[in-house]
């Protein structure tokens, strides 16, 4: 990280029955030695000390404002807390989890928006016990544009891309059956995701002409039609409305190709048609350190990319090089371009 934010990050709590309490325990520790930026935790203290201990570390909370965060964070881990307890047990959700995590995440959207966080990080949540709630979002992404909705009265549409220095993907479609994709894929799916990610790219990452490499639907991107249609009358259209619009766009580029260091040189994104052509590549080429950024929001959001690993919860050896890469990352961009649209 260059230069010192004057704000805080706000980092969720994530499902507490998770592992996201305990890398934020790991990180908190190891902050010097990785040269963090100060970020406060929105959760339950009594919880979090309960987890330490458990870790059997020897961490020093506070209960903090976000205004004391970043004085608080050299000697002790700042937690703002909920109202809340929580009361899950590692790799054991429970009636406490889903309340903490959404009220976790409604809390750092209203700090970010009032100018009291810098911006976002969002340990990871289990979106199936969000469901048994009666959460009613697809997803974090899509809660965290229904909150700044909300909050702004502007409509945020969010896009994500799953960002490392060895490459940037954006799938247009995401978690869908494969089968269901060809008819979820419009031209005017391609063309507004292509927007939302050369414009970001230009204001958050300070990229003045983004390149954004247009992945096919089918093989050999369609082999002129003899291997499917959706990439001359979906694709192409697509790839040429964002030219019209200044974009420097190439494709439809068959997929198989487009992934080698040489290929990758010649773009700073690649917009993928589904899930898999986006997530196979940069996790192969960054699984430890890549990280899923939401673009399209009026304030930065980085998040791990991995999930709540119930499996390991507590027992102090889940890897935080993508929550690191999370945490630096949304230091970065929130110093290039903070948050966009004010709350109301």
């Amino acid at each position: 990280m260059s230069e010192p934010l004057t704000l805080p990050l706000a980092l969720t709590l994530g499902e507490p029955a998770g592992i996201g309490p305990d890398l934020t325990i790991q990180l908190w520790r190891r902050r010097s030695q990785l040269k963090l930026p100060a970020f406060y935790l929105i959760g339950d203290p009594d919880f979090m000390a309960r987890r330490a201990r458990l870790l059997g570390v020897d961490i020093k909370l506070h209960v903090v404002t976000p205004a004391q965060a970043t004085e608080t964070f050299s000697s002790a881990l700042p937690i703002v807390p909920l109202d809340g307890q929580v009361t899950a047990a590692p790799g054991t959700p429970d009636a406490s989890s889903a309340p903490a995590a959404i009220a976790s995440i409604r809390q750092a959207v209203s700090d970010v928006l009032a100018a009291r966080a810098a911006a976002i990080v969002t340990n990871p949540v289990a979106k199936n016990v969000l469901y048994r709630s009666g959460f009613a979002e697809p997803g974090h992404t899509e809660f965290l544009a229904r909150l700044a909705e909300e909050a702004t009265g502007k409509a945020a549409r969010p896009v994500m891309m799953l960002w490392s220095p060895e490459l940037a993907v954006v799938p247009v479609t995401i978690h869908l059956p494969l089968k269901d994709v060809p008819a979820r894929l419009t031209s005017d799916l391609v063309t507004e995701t292509g927007r939302i990610v050369a414009r970001d790219l230009s204001r958050r990452f300070g990229i003045s002409r983004p390149r954004l490499a247009i992945a096919g639907l089918n093989p050999h991107a369609g082999e002129e039609g003899a291997l499917g249609e959706e990439d001359e009358t979906i694709v192409a259209p697509a790839v040429k409305r964002l030219q019209s619009d200044g974009i420097d766009a190439v494709g439809p580029l068959s997929a198989d190709s487009m992934f080698h260091a040489r290929a990758r040189a010649a773009y700073d994104a690649a917009l993928c048609m589904y899930h898999d052509q986006a997530l196979i590549p940069i996790k192969t080429l960054a699984f430890d350190h890549a990280v899923n950024v939401t673009l399209g929001l009026p304030f930065v959001r980085t998040s791990p990319d991995h999930g709540t690993a119930f499996d390991i919860a507590g027992k102090g050896t889940a890897d935080p090089s993508s929550l690191v890469a999370a945490l630096t990352l949304a230091a970065r961009l929130s110093a290039t371009a903070p948050a966009l649209v004010p709350a109301k």
